[in-house]
């Protein structure tokens, strides 16, 4: 098992995603719903971690459930959620007020949210149980394009860190879509799974390079140059994948967290893909994301009302023993 080097224990907030500063080693957020999310408000935490533990820096309370958090790619300070209300938020963390900006078109949940990475562009996209997706513009508060197609909720929806203006979504509808903003149409539509696609992440080192995560147990990662069948099917969860992420550090690695309660570490170049099973929770794991600054240290939350940040042992071995 991970030695857990951190946790911090949320009160009566269940945690549905967490993500790591761009900018600060030591600083991590987290979109936290009362009662699972099926009713009440919710809370966006603002964490630093540091020797003694992690401590909570801010707090924000909406009055509605929060599903996703990302931080702001051109503003340190800068955060956005996305809501059970169909809203995304704007929060300053250097201010303790409300958010700076609600941006509502949606008309159902948004449940996912993502700051593109691109140079240049200053622009969010949403996924939505109203099965669109969204792109705004966070300055001016308003939707750039409404991208449909999809006949199922959208579960995720994640930034190319590659390619401007190129996203991927995926669905309940069993598909993972890319599509592109300068056309406002999908150009690959790839039936990924025979289940609901829960998860989905680019990987950092290969533009071509996916990977999905479903209701049916499985990890899938996708060549888009040839999508008839994946490069690599991931099995060893015992329940549905709730998020998936690349490795920044390690190309062929990746983490899965699942309603299995467990955390799974991955090389898919390898014959035995799963390199390590993570087993400190004792709910649902539904956020997950690695540390920008710091090589391979982990971060994730769960339905426990805990937020833990640990360094995988299969992690420092690989990155010892380089590629």
């Amino acid at each position: 098992m991970a030695e857990v080097t951190r946790t911090f224990k949320s009160s009566s907030r269940h945690g549905y995603a967490v993500e790591t500063s761009p900018y600060f080693p030591s600083r991590l957020a987290c979109a936290t719903s009362q009662y699972y999310g099926i009713a009440g408000c919710g809370t966006l935490l603002v964490l630093e971690q540091h020797e003694a533990g992690i401590s909570l820096m801010r707090s924000f309370d909406w009055n509605d459930s929060l599903f996703d958090v990302t931080w702001s790619e051109t503003n340190e300070h800068l955060l956005v959620t996305g809501s059970g209300d169909g809203s995304l938020q704007i929060w300053d963390s250097a201010n303790t007020q409300g958010p700076l900006r609600v941006l509502k078109e949606h008309t159902q949940e948004v449940y996912s949210v993502d700051w593109s990475q691109a140079r240049g562009e200053t622009l969010v996209v949403s996924g939505s149980w109203d099965h669109t997706a969204k792109v705004w513009d966070p300055e001016s508060g308003k939707s750039v394009c409404t991208f449909q197609g999809h006949e199922g909720v959208i579960y995720s929806t994640v930034w190319s860190p590659h390619v401007p203006g190129c996203f991927a979504s995926a669905s309940g509808d069993s598909t993972l879509r890319i599509w592109d903003l300068k056309s406002g149409r999908s150009r690959l539509i790839i039936p990924a799974h025979q289940a609901e696609i829960l998860t989905c992440d680019w990987c950092k080192y290969d533009q071509n390079m996916i990977v999905t995560g479903a209701v049916d147990c499985s990890l899938k990662v996708w060549d888009l140059r040839n999508i008839r069948q994946p490069t690599s099917d991931l099995m060893g969860h015992s329940y549905a994948i709730r998020r998936v992420k690349f490795s920044p550090f390690l190309p062929t690695v990746l983490a899965s967290c699942s309603y299995d309660f467990t955390v799974r570490f991955w090389d898919f170049s390898k014959p035995e893909s799963l390199l390590e099973t993570v087993e400190h929770h004792t709910e649902f794991v539904c956020g997950l994301d690695f540390n920008l600054h710091i090589p391979n240290q982990v971060v994730d939350c769960a339905w426990d009302e805990t937020i833990k940040i640990y360094t995988p042992p299969c992690l420092s071995a690989l990155h010892q023993s380089g590629p």
